[in-house]
């Protein structure tokens, strides 16, 4: 195979002495446990040795065949071909029932995972600049280009959201009479990620998953985790029920108590909610999570809509406006390719015609075949009753009907009814780009047909942090040994089940290094533990492809068809693969493959 062989750690898992001659290993009755960071478990990874399994007689075959993860094999492992590395020879069940036959054979089974574990070698590391399927795209089919314009066409510094923050912190002293002591709180980017919920009543942040359950550890109350059990006992256990979470576009509206803060932008409010909870908290300051939400909410609101936001951007568009990403590029080529191109934001005329100069440059009008500002989406996508009005440079507006979209000119509100009727831009030739899952993307794909793409900002890193080989220790032994538990949990003695328990332990460990090698607080935004995010969920319900930035695009040709992979359903495992859970895992989009010559 072309993956690399090691052998993963255990994290915190009591070694095993040895016993009598002939008996195996003794596991101990006491242990010690030591508190591993990842960096710590990938420098003992080189170092770390085995048990070997003592000499024993060959023992008879296991009466049913079956892989770690303990799906029945249709046939002997030997007669089956893997796609991908052998299986490995696992020791047999031994003759004798005794304990020390036992346990000595679920150390071997242990050891023998351990040593067949392998990670993809570096060609078959993830792309950060890939563009990823939930939905089969051919870029053949698509005549027509929509965008939005915030984290689309235009990136921002981290300058912003300190912007954003700082802004609304103002507004709650200065106009909410909240305390000055409030400006000890500075912003800090890395504390939340997006797609978490939080709980208007109780003040308390947390990640949910995509089957509505929360998971333990990252669950927040001002800066500092709430303990798992004062979890279960608030909520009466993990899962939150259908009707306290948010309304469709993630809103806490109609009685709902979650928010759902899915929106970039949102990273700041989620941030200042945190801090001015946590001051209360350290305080001691009896006070209303509901009003405190409210009153952040407005603060937030004000620096967008009193437009403080677009003034302080325009005045200094270097300080806040990124050119990483080659938006141009990405749009001369479409044009090239004779594509047509539509801008459909919901910022004003003032601040897109300023970014979008320092962009692309002071024709970039030209690039567009229709320019609609401020849409207030997603009511545009639903409100049939706005019509569209037609906005000078100056942001000028004009009283005439509009009875058709011109090229040149620029178009404000409206509604996408009265846009496709006059532009017969329907169905699947229609690709729009956005960051928002729900404003940007879900009515276009369950009302309109259209095909989405969604950008993720927060990808590239995620898949540059999986693909370090620190990672990649983690993930596979974790696999491995998940697998492993689920097939020896038959064992029912005291010994053996101590010995799992201890493997147990080593699994959690394992599996808080896999959520802190993202955020310390909340791990990745794709995935809870094993489970998907509820962000992640929705993502692959709304978005078609999704890609770090547009510049993705300039890895593919224009005749491009992107495939969703067929994963296998839990009940399809046996058939798919021909090794253990865990072992050479494939990548799908591997590094340098979407490069075109």
């Amino acid at each position: 195979t072309t993956g690399r062989r090691v052998v993963a750690a255990s994290v915190s898992v009591a070694e095993p002495v040895s016993s009598a001659p002939g008996h195996g290993p003794r596991y101990p009755h006491t242990y010690t446990s030591q508190k591993m960071t990842s960096r710590t478990l990938a420098s003992r990874v080189a170092r770390r040795g085995f048990l070997s399994w003592t000499d024993t007689p060959s023992p008879p075959p296991l009466p049913v065949t079956r892989s770690v993860c303990g799906s029945p094999c249709l046939q002997p492992w030997s007669r089956r071909r893997s796609r991908t590395a052998a299986a490995p020879k696992l020791p047999r069940r031994p003759y004798t029932h005794s304990t020390a036959g036992t346990r000595s054979y679920l150390w071997s089974l242990y050891n023998e995972t351990k040593k067949d574990l392998s990670f993809p070698g570096r060609s078959n590391y993830l792309n950060p600049d890939g563009i990823f399927a939930n939905n089969e795209v051919c870029l053949s089919d698509i005549e027509i280009y929509g965008f939005d314009y915030d984290y689309t066409l235009a990136f921002y510094s981290n300058n912003l959201h300190t912007l954003i923050f700082n802004t609304a912190r103002e507004i709650l002293i200065e106009q909410h009479n909240y305390p000055d002591d409030l400006r000890s709180y500075d912003y800090n980017p890395n504390f939340v990620i997006r797609g978490l919920h939080y709980d208007v009543q109780k003040g308390i942040v947390m990640k949910i998953d995509a089957f509505h359950y929360m998971q333990l550890g990252t669950v927040y109350r001002g800066l500092n985790p709430v303990p798992d059990e004062q979890v279960v006992e608030l909520y009466e256990g993990t899962h939150v029920p259908l009707e306290h979470m948010s309304d469709f576009y993630g809103k806490s509206s109609h009685g709902f108590a979650m928010k759902q803060f899915m929106d970039i932008f949102s990273l700041p409010e989620l941030t200042l909610l945190s801090c001015v909870n946590d001051y209360f908290i350290k305080q001691n300051i009896d006070f209303e999570p509901v009003y405190v939400y409210k009153d952040v909410k407005e603060a937030i609101r004000d620096v967008h809509v009193k437009g403080l936001l677009y003034q302080a951007v325009e005045q200094d568009i270097e300080k806040y406006l990124s050119l990483e990403e080659k938006t141009g590029a990405v749009l001369a080529r479409l044009i090239n390719r004779g594509k047509k191109l539509f801008l459909i934001t919901n910022s004003p005329i003032s601040f897109v015609d300023k970014g979008m100069q320092y962009i692309v440059g002071k024709d970039w009008r030209d690039l567009f075949d229709i320019i609609i500002v401020q849409a207030d989406k997603p009511e545009f996508f639903n409100d049939k009753r706005r019509p569209f009005r037609r906005v000078n440079q100056k942001d000028k507006l004009h009283w005439d009907k509009i009875n058709k979209l011109e090229k040149g000119q620029i178009y404000k509100q409206g509604n996408l009814y009265e846009f496709l009727k006059l532009t017969g831009w329907i169905g699947s030739k229609v690709l729009y780009f956005g960051d928002h899952i729900y404003s940007d993307l879900a009515d276009l794909t369950l009302k309109h047909g259209w095909r989405t793409g969604a950008i993720v900002p927060e990808l590239r890193s995620e898949i540059k942090t999986m693909n370090t080989e620190e990672y990649s220790q983690v993930v596979v032994w974790l696999q491995g040994l998940t697998g492993l538990l689920e097939r020896v949990q038959e064992y029912e003695d005291a010994e053996s089940r101590m010995l799992l328990q201890e493997w147990i332990r080593e699994r959690n460990q394992l599996r808080e290094l896999t959520k802190t090698i993202f955020n310390p607080q909340f791990g990745s935004i794709f995935r809870t533990h094993h489970n998907p995010t509820y962000f992640s969920r929705r993502l692959s319900r709304f978005a078609d492809i999704y890609m770090a930035s547009l510049s993705c695009i300039l890895n593919y040709n224009l005749h491009n068809t992107f495939y969703p992979r067929r994963t296998p359903l839990q009940h399809e495992a046996a058939l798919w693969t021909d090794q253990l859970c865990g072992s050479s895992l494939k990548a799908t989009h591997v590094e340098g493959m979407a490069q075109i010559e």
